[in-house]
Parts: structure tokens; sequence; C-alpha cells
């Protein structure tokens, strides 16, 4: 009996797709409704991070940082800026540290609830989507009660922060806590846990462990995997040392680890250990001046650093070289979400068009941060 054979097509997903999460183009050759190959074209939303840094002097920087990865400003800040102080060589207020913490957790919180509230968003689910910023709405009013902003900081500072915390932002931080611990119960019942988003979810876009680590994928997109690897322990930075919490991974308890489902289950899990790491620092916050230890110029030494985290997505780093002067001679950012991106096409073979939806909002990507 002859072979029913079909030609293949080629279509474009993006740029200007809903569900690519920002202007990327899937090239994708279909068998029919098979995928048979997806190629992701990048490139749309360049905005020469890398390059404005050397005519940028190092807290001139900062700013840039934060349009990076635009959901996760106070990460990226935080990273940026302990490379430059690992080049200065200072010693940073112990208050200092444990503020940056503070707020890299509450951005990491802030971070996954757009990931899972869009990722319902793609499998049809409105109403997730709605809980999910409002509650990342109390996230920012926080962070807008400290500095002003909602989205794009500044706030990190060489050597220091740009403002002081008030005890009515611990107040308001510790019923921040109280009010949302429930509510991420709350969101696993409307949406992970639903049957169709465990139908939608389940069993696609299996990343076997290997091809993970070959592919320099971090983060709950690595954890998801099984992978038991989170920088905060394995390489701590800043004063996680001090803390107690727990690095999620993907159960399988429903579909299998490696999965779609897995992957978002992780972000979900994770929102509840930053609660402890935040309040952890709150109760054992020391005082301290935030301005005592920045430096009135910074003109570092020639030298080179690497400073890698955590950041919501996976593993941040910043590469600096500095000739001596008051501009940095090299900035070289790691991606979180492009090296995530990467093995979209290895994974995606075989399964249909709507799962390549899926499967690309499992990686939560942003396109600021791939295309720099």
């Amino acid at each position: 009996m002859a072979e029913l054979r079909t030609e293949e097509l080629t279509i474009n997903m993006g740029p200007q797709h809903p569900s690519t999460h920002g202007v990327l183009r899937l090239v994708l050759t279909l068998n029919g409704e098979i995928v048979t190959n997806v190629k992701p074209v990048l490139g749309y939303l360049h905005r020469c991070f890398e390059k404005h840094a050397e005519a940028m002097t190092y807290p001139q920087v900062i700013p840039y940082t934060d349009r990076m990865d635009y959901l996760n400003s106070m990460s990226n800040e935080l990273a940026y800026v302990l490379a430059v102080e690992k080049l200065l060589g200072i010693e940073i207020p112990e208050r200092v540290e444990y503020i940056r913490v503070i707020m890299a957790e509450l951005q990491r919180i802030a971070s996954h609830l757009v990931a899972i509230g869009t990722y319902g968003n793609d499998a049809g689910a409105f109403t997730p989507f709605l809980y999910c910023f409002m509650d990342r709405e109390k996230v920012l009013e926080l962070f807008e009660m400290v500095c002003g902003a909602r989205l794009l900081y500044n706030y990190i500072w060489v050597g220091g922060l740009s403002h002081d915390i008030t005890p009515e932002f611990i107040t308001k931080t510790k019923e921040f806590i109280k009010y949302f611990r429930p509510r991420i119960k709350q969101v696993n019942n409307l949406l992970s846990y639903n049957k169709i988003f465990i139908e939608r979810t389940a069993n696609i876009g299996m990343l076997p462990q290997d091809v993970a680590v070959n592919a320099g994928v971090s983060g709950p997109t690595l954890r998801g995997s099984g992978v038991k690897y989170d920088l905060r322990k394995e390489d701590p930075y800043s004063i996680y040392n001090k803390f107690d919490f727990d690095v999620c991974v993907g159960t399988g308890e429903y579909g299998t680890v490696g999965d779609c489902w897995n992957r978002y289950i992780v972000r979900a899990y994770e929102m509840e250990q930053s609660l402890r790491i935040i309040e952890q620092a709150l109760d054992s916050i020391p005082e301290g001046d935030v301005h005592s230890a920045v430096p009135k110029r910074v003109k570092p030494v020639a030298g080179e650093s690497y400073v890698r985290t955590e950041s919501p997505k996976g593993e941040l780093g910043y590469y600096i070289i500095s000739d001596g002067s008051l501009n940095p001679y090299r900035v070289k950012a790691r991606s979180t979400s492009f090296c995530n991106l990467s093995v979209i096409n290895q994974i995606s073979r075989g399964h249909m068009i709507a799962d390549v939806v899926m499967i690309l909002g499992s990686f939560d990507i942003v396109l600021g941060c791939i295309d720099r």
C-alpha cells in the first residue's frame, strides 16, 4: 500500500503574532498540521545594548540593563552591578545586600506571574491572566513605593541603592506575603490543575536533560527537566547563602518530567520559595546607610570580571572588560532567553501547530533579552 505523502508548507508565525511573546518570527515547516522544522528569526527588537554600554559611564549603563528583560529589571541591575563591584573590589553594607535580595525575589514573583498569566492566555484561559496581573500590580506598587518607578527602576546602584526602604515598605511587604500565599493555591486550582490546561501541556515538548544541559538551558526551563540546579544554591552570590529555601524541579505529577506542564509548574512552586526568602530577609535586616559605599566616581582599574546570577528566567551573566577609564571597554550580557529558545526546533518536531504555541510559552522568553 503506497504511503500518502503531502507537500511541505512553510509559513510564518510572527513577528506580529500574539503568542510569540514579542517580536519573534518563527518560520514553520509543516507536513499537513505536523511541524517538521522550526527556525526562530531574531533581530526585530535589537537596541544595541552592548555597544551602547561602551559610550556610557558605568552607572549610566544601569538604566540600559533595565530594558533588556523589561519584566525583570531589578535582577538585570543586580547582575550588572555585582560585576562592576567585583572590578572595584568594594565591600557592600549588609543592609544593602538584604534589600537587594528582597527586591530580586519580589521581581521573581512579578516575572513568574506574567509567565503564568500569559501562558494561561496562550491556552485560552483568560481568567487566570487577570488574577496574575492583579497580584503583579501589588508587587509593582511596592517597587513604586521605594523608588517611584513601576517597570524600569535604576534602583540598584554601584555600591548601594538609590533609596532606602521605609518601615511602611516593610509593613506593606509583610501584608503582601500574607495575602499572596493563598492566591498561589487559588491560581493553581484555577489553571495548573485544570483538565484542559493539562491536556494542552502534559507530554508536549519533551526536553531531555542532556539536550537542555548541552544547549546551555537554565532556570525553570532546565529545572522542569528535573535538573536541580540553581545558582543561588550552587554558586551563591550576594547573601543567598544565609537563607533557607528549596530548589524546585519538575515533579511529573502530571505528564512527564521535561514537558511543558513541568516547566510551567516550577514557576508556580518558586513563588512560594521567594516568599520564604523575603520573610527571612525582612525579619533579620540590619540597620545601615545604603549610600555609604556608593563611590563618587566609578573608575575601576584595568581588568575583567564575570558575574552570573539566577534571574527568574535562568542564568544571567555580565562579562565586563575595564581599560581603566570611566567607561567600560566592553560589556557582554549572557542572555537567558536566547539560550532557552535555542532548543525549540529540537523539541517541537512531530508536534502540531497549536503545540508550538505552548512550547514557546513554556520558555517564558522576553525578546528584549534575546536581541539586546
